[in-house]
């Protein structure tokens, strides 16, 4: 089916169904200062050929790459089981949307069941939702919770966040008026919580953060009180890491794309988010139940939907629109593929190897960490030289880093972020030393 657009005639005629004159007027009740911050994209006019053709020569600049991936930054190149892929091929889960008729959803509503649970188990939390778009979104929909919560029109976020999740951060509290107030990083590379504002909703930490150092939480939430504990975690290394809720947290977030889902240029991804059962009505997204039906046969029903726009209306509590049901059926078929040990091992091999990788470097001579600080699988480094060229000089060589400029928002000049799993074989890791040995002084 191709996609007719309206006349200007069907516009006006809309428009006089609705008592208005113009598309402005329809649109009179966004805020001026939110209208005015986007500008019209002012398209070309083209025929659907040269539009094609557009689009197919855009396309044409994404290559595929065979270069060894050691980046990291959030999206992370892990082994994918091959029954992940199997059953998500199925048609009967060949779906991103949620179910609303359970009578004919089962299937799907049983994974998000067993997805919830599993989530619950490995944040320490006592429930989880059924997946929200993705980790940056879920950090900002629980910087809104927490709001909802406490009212303070404040939150504290530690400076050591992915920059892309602070900017969704921002993004989201500029809109809604909350004032976020900026924690610093000590040299450790975590997060100094010496002086917390007081009369705020929240405090916001990522574990591992954006320089890969694991923060510590043991007695954060002692110290807040009232105040909301977030944190988001990196799911994988909860495998060896105690969870959040161990330390009290409040809200457990995170990225799930680490549990089944390929990088994929950046999407789709999966936002994972438990809390505490007292905080459930407040809790954005949907919750799957299970239960019983008349002849009392276990059947599964969506259990809350507290973020609904069509039942809650002006009293919901997320815009979201659905939940990443797909990327769930991947989550929850890779965790039940690995098990509770093979978890544990796969976040051990990441341990083992990103720090065998970071002794390397640091062996050779002008190499060093940026933070001393414990870390998981991924690090920061402090380069000789321009790390530009030497970003460019591994690339040529086979290897894929983060552009260095992504660390240049934390006052990283000259660092790289590397990132290492268990896709990593050793001879890799190697022959990485080995390139930055054979450049020795001459950069």
């Amino acid at each position: 089916m191709r996609y007719l657009h309206h006349s200007a005639a069907d516009r006006r005629e809309m428009l006089a169904s609705i008592g208005l004159s113009s598309i402005d007027e329809l649109f009179r009740d966004i805020p001026k200062k939110v209208a005015e911050a986007f500008e019209p994209l002012d398209l070309p006019a083209h025929s659907e050929q040269e539009m094609v053709d557009e689009l197919t020569s855009l396309a044409a600049l994404n290559t595929v790459t065979d270069k060894i991936c050691l980046a990291g930054g959030g999206i992370y190149d892990h082994y994918i089981p091959s029954l992940v892929d199997h059953f998500l091929l199925r048609t009967e889960f060949y779906t991103a949307y949620t179910p609303y008729q359970p009578e004919i959803s089962q299937g799907t509503l049983t994974v998000m069941f067993e997805f919830q649970t599993l989530i619950s188990e490995l944040t320490g939390m006592d429930v989880a939702n059924a997946s929200l778009y993705d980790g940056a979104t879920a950090v900002a929909e629980a910087a809104f919770m927490a709001e909802r919560m406490r009212s303070k029109r404040k939150v504290a976020v530690a400076s050591s966040l992915f920059e892309h999740v602070r900017r969704v951060l921002d993004t989201y509290c500029w809109a809604s008026g909350i004032e976020v107030v900026e924690l610093p990083t000590l040299p450790s590379g975590q997060c100094d919580l010496s002086s917390i504002p007081s009369e705020i909703s929240a405090v916001i930490l990522q574990s591992p953060n954006a320089f890969g150092v694991i923060e510590a939480l043991d007695g954060v939430k002692d110290r807040i009180g009232e105040t909301l504990l977030i944190v988001s975690a990196h799911p994988m290394s909860l495998g060896v890491l105690a969870p959040p809720g161990e330390f009290g947290a409040d809200i457990v977030v995170g990225e799930g794309q680490p549990f089944g889902l390929p990088m994929s240029y950046g999407g789709p991804l999966l936002g994972l988010f438990a809390t505490k059962k007292e905080y459930l009505r407040q809790m954005p997204g949907r919750v799957a139940g299970r239960t019983v039906d008349t002849d009392g046969n276990v059947g599964y029903t969506m259990a809350a939907q507290t973020r609904e726009q069509h039942i809650r209306r002006e009293r919901a509590t997320s815009n979201i629109c659905t939940n990443s049901a797909l990327c769930t059926l991947a989550a929850t078929l890779y965790l039940a593929a690995v098990g509770g040990k093979g978890l544990r091992r796969v976040a051990e091999i990441n341990t083992e190897k990103a720090h065998y990788l970071a002794d390397r470097i640091c062996s050779v001579d002008g190499y060093d960490l940026a933070f001393p600080g414990p870390f998981f699988n991924e690090f920061v480094v402090n380069v000789p030289g321009d790390a530009m060229c030497l970003h460019q000089t591994l690339l040529d060589a086979g290897y894929q880093t983060e552009p260095p400029e992504l660390l240049h928002g934390f006052g990283l000049e000259n660092a790289l972020r590397i990132a290492v799993t268990e896709r990593r074989s050793r001879e890799e890791l190697d022959r990485f030393v080995a390139v930055l040995e054979t450049l020795g002084g001459s950069r």
